[in-house]
Parts: structure tokens; sequence; C-alpha cells
């Protein structure tokens, strides 16, 4: 009987054993982690293995590990055998993420854990980073600070974002760099460059010992009303953090950690302009303007040409609108205006001019009056809409005919002049005195003057055919060859200043940004404060534009806007600058089609 106990037991334990599995498995501490926390990932297996392979951790940076433990005990006799391989992660970007499969070979088999999903968010202002306390005691007096001049403005109201770095006493900052840099979604943003990083020193929370440095500063227009936010700024910094080793001297020896740090989030409630009392003649202009115009000449002569400019200047969203139109009358000839820019913008916003000059032709002589310009802003100070008039002018054309009905005509904007020809020939002949009879009688039709023309008609028309039919093909490819060189023309009037910029990165892509604006001002005629890149293709499509091209427009615009943000290449920029060129000849021959 003892002896078939014995065995009984004996076959229990072979069956345990032969029924344990073998357990690997990967965790991490959390599913979604900050931009500026750390991730710890667990590797563990319930056998010791050999070869353990971690994953390649692609879009994290490995902070700390592998750390290796390993447990073992017995309970009620029953042997349990832990190892475990742990890790540090800190995350490079936002989004979701897949840490891949790690490898371990178990008595001779190989084993796998399973993938695990990560998603990376926004950095956060107070992080929570577990099993960190040497670095979270060092990082407490680094501080990334983000502040706005006007959380309550108007939509195109001017508004300046500053980020500084505070650093207290006890901290040490070696190196930093940006990680995220906001991408002010519905806002138009420009860089103010910073050439050095001068250290001050000023208080932050009362306390007045710490030393900062301005990082960034960035110039706001808010393209809608309503509450926006700003995204937090983050930072990777290299801090000096204090270990348990002492040098020669007894001091405490200090490493280098790589830490992310992340400035707050701002929150904007942007208020719409008014609609009472709205001016017919606003088009979006926000600030504080003036208008005045200028005429090359005051007296010429009937055939000669005279530039009269149009000059908006000012402070305010100068980049966001057109000036308004000139009205000549119609006795001459105008031209679509070309538009230049003198504007430097500072964190008290942009200031300077803008400038359309037009190219006028008389047709006939006579004293003209050019009747002043409205132009309507809104002034955030004051929060009331306001009204400027340009000076009038008074131009003299000499010589030539005078054409009453001309002269007497009343003003049109400069593209009405251009649809409206003038016309000074005479408008009705004289009634005939003489008349052009015939004979009843006709001759019979063989024989005939007109028998023999048919006749011989086709020998002669042929060549005649065959030589239009090569001027008409030789026409063909002149009218081919000018559009290609208006097409030319076009790109390089347009793209010059962008051209002449290559390899300053902020300087060429803002100017690239600005000569699409331009371009769509010029030829679409909408104003500035359109200028979105939804209503763009609205636009464009309306058109009847390709919508691949159209499309190939605004993905250059926004590589305009995120191309700021990464590393200059002179290769890059040419690359744009060609592109660039290539989408606006095919915009302006489909424009033309």
């Amino acid at each position: 009987m003892t002896t078939k106990v014995y065995i009984l037991i004996l076959l229990f334990m072979v069956s345990a054993v032969s029924f344990a599995q073998v357990e690997f498995t990967a965790k991490a501490a959390k599913e979604k982690v900050a931009l500026n926390e750390r991730l710890k990932v667990t590797f563990e297996m319930n056998e010791n293995g050999d070869d353990f392979s971690p994953p390649d951790f692609k879009d994290f940076r490995i902070y700390a590990g592998p750390a290796q433990s390993i447990s073992q005990s017995w309970v009620n006799g029953v042997s349990k055998f832990s190892k475990t391989y742990t890790y540090y992660l800190e995350p490079t970007k936002k989004g979701k993420f897949t840490i891949g499969q790690a490898e371990v070979k178990i008595k001779g088999e190989t084993y796998k854990t399973s993938p695990i999903e990560v998603e990376v968010t926004s950095a956060v202002d107070e992080p929570k980073d577990e099993d960190n306390q040497p670095i979270r005691k060092a990082t407490e007096g680094i501080h990334l600070v983000a502040e706005i001049s006007n959380a309550k403005p108007y939509v195109n109201e001017g508004v300046n974002v500053i980020y500084k770095l505070y650093v207290s006493p006890d901290a040490a900052i070696s190196n930093w760099g940006f990680s995220d840099i906001p991408k002010f979604s519905n806002f138009w943003s420009h860089d103010i460059e910073i050439k050095n990083f001068d250290v001050k020193y000023g208080s932050y929370k009362g306390n007045k010992d710490y030393r900062y440095v301005v990082l960034k500063r960035t110039v706001l227009y808010p393209q809608k009303s309503g509450e926006l936010k700003i995204e937090p700024l983050t930072l990777n910094v290299s801090v000096d953090v204090p270990t348990n080793r002492r040098d020669f001297f007894g001091r405490t020896v200090y490493e280098s950690e790589e830490k992310t740090i992340a400035s707050n989030s701002l929150n904007l409630e942007v208020k719409s302009l008014p609609q009472e009392n709205r001016p017919e003649s606003f088009n979006g202009a926000v600030g504080e303007f003036s208008i005045k115009t200028e005429s090359s000449k005051e007296t010429l002569e009937e055939e000669e040409s005279l530039d009269i400019q149009v000059i908006v200047s000012g402070k305010g969203n100068l980049k966001l609108f057109q000036p308004p139109k000139l009205k000549v009358p119609r006795a001459f000839e105008a031209y679509s205006p070309e538009s230049t820019e003198n504007i430097q913008t500072t964190l008290s916003g942009s200031q300077g001019k803008i400038t359309d000059t037009y190219t006028l032709i008389p047709n006939a002589k006579g004293e003209y009056h050019i009747e002043p310009i409205s132009f309507s802003y809104f002034n955030p100070k004051t929060e009331k809409y306001e009204t400027t008039t340009s000076n009038p002018l008074e131009i003299t054309v000499e010589g030539g005919s005078t054409d009453s009905t001309i002269a007497s005509a009343e003003n049109d904007s400069a593209e009405e002049s251009i649809r409206k020809p003038v016309t000074t020939a005479q408008q009705f002949n004289y009634i005939k005195l003489k008349t052009d009879l015939h004979a009843i009688d006709k001759s019979p039709f063989f024989r005939s003057k007109l028998f023999w023309s048919l006749l011989f008609a086709p020998i002669v028309i042929l060549p005649i055919v065959i030589v239009l039919g090569k001027n008409r093909k030789e026409k063909s490819k002149n009218i081919s060859r000018g559009r290609a060189r208006q097409a030319d023309r076009l790109v390089r009037r347009y793209l010059s200043e962008a051209k002449q910029k290559i390899g300053d990165q902020n300087a060429y892509y803002e100017a690239l940004e600005r000569a699409l604006h331009n371009y769509l001002k010029a030829k679409l005629n909408i104003q500035t404060s359109e200028i979105t890149k939804s209503r763009i293709l609205e636009i464009l499509q309306e058109k009847n534009l390709n919508p691949q091209t159209a499309q190939d427009f605004i993905s250059l615009l926004e590589a305009c806007e995120f191309a700021r943000y990464t590393p200059p290449s002179d290769t890059g920029m040419q690359q744009d600058y060609d592109k660039a060129a290539k989408i606006i000849a095919e915009v302006d021959k489909q424009l033309k089609a």
C-alpha cells in the first residue's frame, strides 16, 4: 500500500512539472505618458533565460536601464522564480507608438513578448516620474514659463508670446534644445530672431535669486474668435545631477542627465470684431493706419505714362489685408498694380507700409481729378472703427485730341478701366452718294470671268492655304513660348525676394510664404483676411482648378510654416523654391485656361 502511495506522489510531481508553462511578459507602467515624463517598462520571465534581446525602442530614448533583478522563493514546497529587466524611457515626440517584441532563450526555445501600445501626449505642467528622485530634485529649480501680452485680443490684433527659462542657484544646466515647438494653429505667427541669449536676474514666484534667459519670442495674430489654446513649448535640457561619489577633495561628483521640461499652456479668449457700425470700406485691417496717394507726374503728354502709388502705413496686421483700389477716370488705361512691402515685426507688432503702384496711360488730353480713397480699420485701443482718407490728385494731360465723352466720364476702379477700352474713332459714317447698280441682262456663265475664276481658284488658293497653315502653326508656337515667358516673368516677379534669401531659413520661408500670398492677392482679388488654407482651397476649387494642383499649393503653404522649425538646408530651400515656381506657373496656366 505504501509503495502505491509513493508512486502516486511521484506521478503527481512529474505531471506538475510537465504542465508548468514558461511565461515571458512585457508591461508598461502607463498607457499614456506626457512628452516630459518617463515611462517604466519591465520584461519579466518565470524561468531563467539567456540571450535577452530588448526591442529597439524607436521613438523613445533610453534614460536608464536595463536594471536586472532576480527573485526566487519557496512557499509550501513550491518554487517561484522571477527574472526582470527594467528600462526607463523618454518619449521623443507626440503620437501613438508601439514598443516592439523582446526575445529570450529558455531551455533552447525562443520566447517573445507581446507588443505594447503607448500614447504620448503634450507636455504637462507637473510631470509625474516614477523612481526618479535624484533627477526630480535637481530639476525642481528649473522652470520654463510662457508669458503673453494680452489674453483677450480681438481677431487680427497682434499679441506677443515670450518663453523664459528660469534657473535657481541650486540647479545647473549645461545644454538645451527645442524638443516640441507649438504649431500655433488658428494664428498667423512670426518668430522674432534672438541673436544673443543674455542671462538676466529676476524673480520667480517671489524668489528673487533666479537667473533667466529669453529663449523664444513670437508675435501672433489670431485668425478666428473664441477660446484658443497655445500648446506648451518643450525643451530637452542637460541637468547636472549629484551622485553618491566624492572627488579627491571631498566634493560631490555630478553627472549630466537629460531631462524634458515644458512651459505652461496659454489660453486666449479672442473677441470677434463688432458688426455694429462696420464701414463698407473695411477689409480686415486691425491697428492704427494712414493712407496717402502719390503721383510720379502732375503734367504729361498723351500716350505718356505715369505711376500712382497707394500707400498704407502704420502699425497692425499689415501682412493680412490689401490696400483699397485706386479709382481713375475712364480716359486712362490702368494696369494691374505691383505690390511691395516694407514691414518690420517686433514684440510690439508689425509696423511699416504697403505700397500698390499703378501704371496709367491717358487716351485724351484734359484736366483730370482723381478722387480721394477711403480706408477703414478697427482700432483695438479705442475699440471702434475708424476711417481715414487719402489726398486727391490733379493730373493734366497735354497734346493730342480731346474727347468730351471720355473727359467727363465718372471715375472707375483700376480693374474697370482695363475692361473698358477707349475709342476716339468716328461714331457714324457719311451717307453714300453714289449708286452701285448692275445691268439686268447677264452674260452666260460658261467662259465668263466667274467661270475662269472658279476654275483656277483652287490652284491659287491651295498654296495660300499651305502657307497660312504653316504661319498658324508658327503663331501657335509663338503663343506657347509667349505664355511660357509670361509664366517665367510671373515666377521671377513673386519669388525674386525669396531666391535672394536662400541660406537664411526664417527669412527665406517668410519671403516664400509672402510671395504665395501676394500672388493670390493679385490673381484672385481676395482680401488677405480671407487667406486661410481652407478658404484658399475653396476659392481655387471655385475657379475650376485641378484638385491636385490646388492641394499642392496648400501643401506648399503648410511646408513653409513647418520648415521654419526644421534643421536648415540650402538643398531643401532650393527644392522648395523650384516647387513654388512650378506650382505658381501651373496655377497661372489653369486660371487663364
